[in-house]
């Protein structure tokens, strides 16, 4: 019997030269690892990482040896994504291929690769036709993501883009209502979450941007009563994504 393979959903750039061109090109990049005691163009790296918002981390040269296979790395490598994403309309159309009226969960910064799994996981449980993620200072999809998810991102899309705010307004353009997961919001147990929805979670300690909560239509709430005053961005997630799916259910 042939060993099952983890699939790989994200491979190396080696080189400062083939690194800097994919950080002034379009290319997702998910982190760099940079060696110590590095100079040069790596200081012109690390500035472009910084203005994008790409993540990095200093490693010792054994790291990068191991990571590189032993190929020449010149103190930089870059962990690029090769998980295919789709487009927002490419999630939408999946709804309207389905005949259901689009169900989409949107993430403000989600930085935890295990909670942007857990949430895929329960994305793809709960009926969502699809999950937004920015193209910056945030988590993509990489080997943790998908052990996390446990095979959901064969099934569920998802679409970076590069603003979020702008990617609201075209939601509500459609007809497609958007709620924002917010403490100050109405308990979601009374909100009508039927028809056409968006939820957008946010970021780990941070919660939702001004502007994104905003344009946002409606902002619903957990109630907490316990000591702790919210839980995690996947547990809030997994809550109102399956009282959606309730009440479409009870809607039919």
């Amino acid at each position: 019997m042939k060993e099952e393979q983890t699939p790989v959903y994200r491979s190396i750039i080696i080189g400062r030269n083939p690194v800097l061109e994919a950080l002034k090109s379009s290319r997702e990049i998910e982190k760099l690892i940079i060696g110590k005691d590095t100079e040069g163009s790596i200081r012109k790296i690390i500035g472009i990482a910084k203005e994008k918002g790409v993540p990095w981390q200093y490693a010792d040269k054994s790291a990068l040896d191991r990571i590189s296979g032993g190929k020449a790395h010149q103190g930089v490598i870059a962990y690029v994504s090769a998980y295919t994403y789709c487009h927002v309309e490419d999630i939408i159309e999946r709804a309207q291929i389905r005949n259901e009226d689009p169900f989409i969960i949107i993430l403000d910064g989600i930085e935890d690769p295990h909670n942007l799994g857990a949430i895929l996981r329960t994305a793809e449980g709960a009926g969502a036709h699809g999950v937004i993620i920015p193209k910056r200072r945030a988590v993509g999809i990489t080997d943790v993501v998908a052990k996390a998810a446990s095979g959901a991102v064969e099934y569920v899309p998802v679409a970076k883009v590069s603003n979020i705010a702008q990617t609201v307004d075209k939601l509500k353009e459609t007809g497609i209502w958007v709620g924002a997961c917010d403490m100050d919001g109405i308990e979601y147990d009374h909100a009508n979450m039927k028809g056409s929805i968006a939820l957008v979670i946010g970021a780990e300690g941070y919660g939702i941007s001004r502007l994104v909560k905003e344009k946002c239509d409606f902002s619903v709430s957990i109630p907490m009563s316990g000591n702790i005053s919210s839980l995690n961005a996947s547990n809030s997630a997994a809550i109102l994504m399956y009282e959606v799916n309730r009440q479409r259910k009870n809607s039919k």
